[in-house]
């Protein structure tokens, strides 16, 4: 049978608690860091959605103004960017 002494036991113990400690203080700064950088990923990330879904819409209203200038149309036109109006003047109706 293996036997160990009280002393061994209470020496044994106390490494395997400082060393638990010393893990958990590692793991809270590494979760730290990896929580920032997946929360400024997140943050940049949506900020490039939100501006690639605007550029695509405003071009798609610019094209939307070049057909109908091409048809005739004299008429400044109105497109929104961020939820503003932009007026497109048109440069037959001066």
């Amino acid at each position: 049978m293996w036997a160990i002494s009280l002393d061994r036991a209470q020496q044994t113990g106390f490494v395997v608690a400082a060393g638990l400690v010393l893990f958990a203080l590692a793991s809270v700064w590494l979760m730290k860091q990896l929580v920032s950088k997946l929360l400024t990923i997140a943050l940049f990330g949506g900020l490039a959605l939100v501006v690639w879904t605007q550029r695509a819409a405003l071009d798609d209203c610019a094209d939307g103004v070049l057909d109908s200038l091409r048809a005739g149309a004299v008429d400044d036109a109105t497109c929104t960017f961020f939820g503003r109006d932009v007026t497109i003047r048109s440069p037959l109706g001066d």
